[in-house]
């Protein structure tokens, strides 16, 4: 059933900068310090697969680590996990600032990853605490707006401090950001938790709570729609540098300029989203949004497998692929959280884990049939979205928006 529609609020910019902030915790910490790999591994002594492996133990903890804020913060309110979560961030932050060997820099950043999810998961929740099914989209579409300028100006920000002071520099700027989160928190977000959250929540184990909601086909269907969505993206992170130096020639200087591109389509998107939500409801977007990324995902898959084009016709569809990103995640998520809202923080938690999850299987089957061409790329997109279109149409939205 549509909400009513009328005219927005006024936008909490404080908040939205604030919470901005705390979902930035994971790209801060993934892209910039990406450059300074090379660095890394010189110093340490540390083999490529050593290097490598600070990335993968940073998406672990982030996927494990919401499972345990999501819970907590519906039974002891949204601040104090989230300052728990930083005061962990910053401790972990400065133990990579320190590393001596590539396992102390591995552990660290596992841990790291282990405080800096709480920002994400929680901040989800304390939007939906705030505002209503169509308002969290919007909301939602903003934070993308901040989070998304993070994989433009982190990477480059991170070659300016490798070039100033080294790669431990990169890990002191974190704990500083940290440090400013955890400050902005304390002092300026109030407490937002329902009762009826807290009374759920305090009636429930974490587990119980996990079990209630799997047992819901919308929600599954939403998880299920956002994460094989956000796969694309995941997929195109892994294959990228391979695709666009490897294949396409594209130089190593230009190849963060196309990189950006493509983040800013997904920014782009989010904030026509914000717009088009002043006339149609969530799942009205999601329906037509799944179906265009669809198509767009078949129309690359044969300019992939024929090579009509090359990089010409790759790149454009690619692009209208990835924005779809900017429409789906805010929506998938808002309508997720509206399915129980005395269950937000381990609905968001339970979104969080699945993007990353399906997200990673994703980009290992792209990683595993590549053969130097686009092709298995496209193919494991194409096949995501489907069935994201699928999981909407069949398990989440409502029959009316169907149409």
């Amino acid at each position: 059933m549509s909400e009513t529609r009328t005219a927005p609020p006024p936008t909490p910019w404080g908040l939205v900068f604030l919470l901005g902030a705390l979902t930035a915790f994971a790209p801060m910490s993934i892209d910039m310090y990406l450059p300074s790999l090379p660095a890394i591994g010189a110093d340490l002594g540390a083999s490529a697969a050593q290097t490598q492996a600070t990335v993968a133990a940073f998406f672990a903890g982030m996927a494990i680590g919401q499972f345990f804020y999501g819970p907590a913060s519906d039974r002891f309110g949204r601040r104090g996990p989230i300052l728990v979560g930083v005061a962990i961030y910053v401790a972990a932050s400065i133990a990579c600032a320190m590393a001596v060997s590539p396992e102390m820099l591995i552990g660290a950043r596992f841990v790291q990853a282990l405080g800096g999810c709480a920002g994400g998961v929680v901040a989800r929740a304390v939007v939906r605490d705030r505002f209503n099914h169509t308002e969290t989209a919007r909301m939602l579409s903003l934070l993308t707006l901040i989070m998304g300028l993070a994989p433009v100006l982190a990477p480059m920000l991170g070659g300016a401090l490798l070039t100033v002071g080294g790669w431990r520099v990169n890990f002191w700027v974190l704990t500083a950001f940290g440090l400013a989160c955890g400050a902005a928190t304390f002092f300026g977000l109030k407490e937002s938790r329902s009762a009826e959250t807290a009374a759920q929540a305090a009636s429930e184990s974490p587990l119980r709570a996990y079990m209630a909601l799997l047992r819901q086909p919308r929600l599954i269907g939403y998880a299920l729609a956002g994460g094989l969505n956000g796969a694309t993206l995941f997929t195109y992170i892994s294959a990228s540098p391979d695709l666009l130096i490897g294949t396409y020639g594209i130089s190593p200087q230009h190849f963060g300029w196309v990189f950006g591109l493509n983040a800013f389509g997904v920014i782009g998107a989010s904030q026509v989203n914000r717009y088009l939500l002043r006339r149609s409801t969530p799942d009205e977007v999601l329906s037509r949004a799944s179906i265009i990324a669809v198509i767009a995902s078949i129309a690359l898959t044969l300019a992939a497998v024929t090579g009509i084009g090359e990089r010409w016709t790759v790149l454009p569809l690619l692009f209208v692929l990835l924005a779809s990103y900017g429409f789906m995640q805010g929506n998938t998520m808002a309508g997720a959280l509206n399915v129980d809202f005395k269950r937000s923080g381990s609905i968001s938690a339970l979104m969080g884990g699945a993007s990353f999850g399906v997200g990673a299987l994703a980009a290992s089957l792209a990683g595993f049939f590549h053969n130097g061409t686009p092709a298995p790329m496209a193919i494991v997109m194409m096949l995501a979205l489907m069935g994201s279109a699928l999981s909407l149409r069949m398990l989440a939205q409502p029959k009316a928006v169907q149409a």
